[in-house]
């Protein structure tokens, strides 16, 4: 590595930032076991064990190698996601413990979720993800119809009790998805950019989220982001997690013609053509399940 990273050795773990960072602090949560250090959003995210508990620590303030803003912009979004967690809270939601300021950084602590991510771009990426055996997403693509439809109904759910707190989903992608393949439970992480209705795309193409998901207002500068566009969300998560993700053809889907009729309609491209909620959206799908 060239002279400009620096090199950090805590605990178990090892990584490396663009500038130098205070981690005195994190002693004090406990012992490091784990650190996930290639976000593109600018956190930097520990596992961490104290007295026999588990805790996910997500920390704004350090300049991970792959992030290439200001950290003040990384500290100001997990400010600003503090009051998400606690309006969104969930039983499915990973639970914020705690909160508070670090130096010139902000440090959130989370209940750990023996589940894995689904989108481990870290440790498979490209091909990677779609056929190593190892693979999170490859694994949870084996799992029955029947333990995938469960898992999609966790999710579609969670969002319906967004819609009903007066929320929408914001780059909500497999990577908010955790899944324990031990008990086939599954989780929602990583909901820091949802956002209180109304709302507009503020950001042009560059709206937050993964292509695989994001609605075609999700690319245009000004639009509405609400429940409609939601909508879109959960019927593209479908596709990738039941289907060919952007292939959307009845060909690649793997569950009843009912379900897809369902998806197809919730990916429409015009917005009038779409469910108009996450609820109606939710109320088809769990009739197609019943045909």
């Amino acid at each position: 590595m060239s002279e400009k990273y620096f090199t950090y050795e805590i605990d178990a773990v090892t990584f490396q930032l663009q500038e130098p960072c205070d981690f005195a602090w994190l002693s004090k949560l406990g012992r490091v076991f784990k650190v996930f250090d290639q976000q593109d959003s600018g956190n930097l995210s520990f596992g961490v064990e104290k007295e026999g508990q588990k805790y996910f620590v997500k920390f704004a303030g350090a300049k991970p190698l792959t992030y290439d803003r200001n950290p003040s912009d990384a500290v100001d979004n997990l400010i600003k996601a503090i009051p998400i967690y606690k309006e969104l809270e969930s039983e499915v939601l990973i639970y914020l413990v705690s909160h508070f300021e670090v130096g010139v950084g902000y440090a959130a602590v989370f209940e750990w979720f023996e589940g894995e991510c689904l989108h481990s771009h870290w440790l498979f990426a490209g091909e990677a993800k779609l056929n190593h055996p190892e693979s999170p997403f490859y694994r949870y693509k084996q799992l029955s119809i029947e333990k995938r439809l469960a898992s999609l109904d966790v999710i579609f759910a969670f969002h319906e009790h967004v819609e009903l707190q007066g929320y929408v989903a914001v780059d909500f992608y497999d990577g908010s998805i955790l899944y324990n393949f031990a008990n086939d439970e599954t989780r929602i992480c990583d909901i820091d950019f949802y956002r209180p209705k109304p709302t507009v795309n503020d950001l042009g193409e560059n709206f937050w989220g993964s292509s695989r998901f994001k609605s075609p207002e999700e690319f245009i500068l000004g639009a509405p982001i609400d429940e409609v566009t939601n909508v879109f969300n959960m019927g593209a998560t479908s596709f990738v997690l039941l289907g060919g993700a952007s292939d959307r053809s009845f060909a690649k889907w793997e569950a009843s013609e009912a379900h897809y009729e369902v998806a197809l309609r919730a990916v429409s491209l015009e917005r009038e053509q779409r469910y108009q909620s996450v609820a109606e959206f939710k109320l088809a799908w769990d009739r197609a399940g019943i045909v």
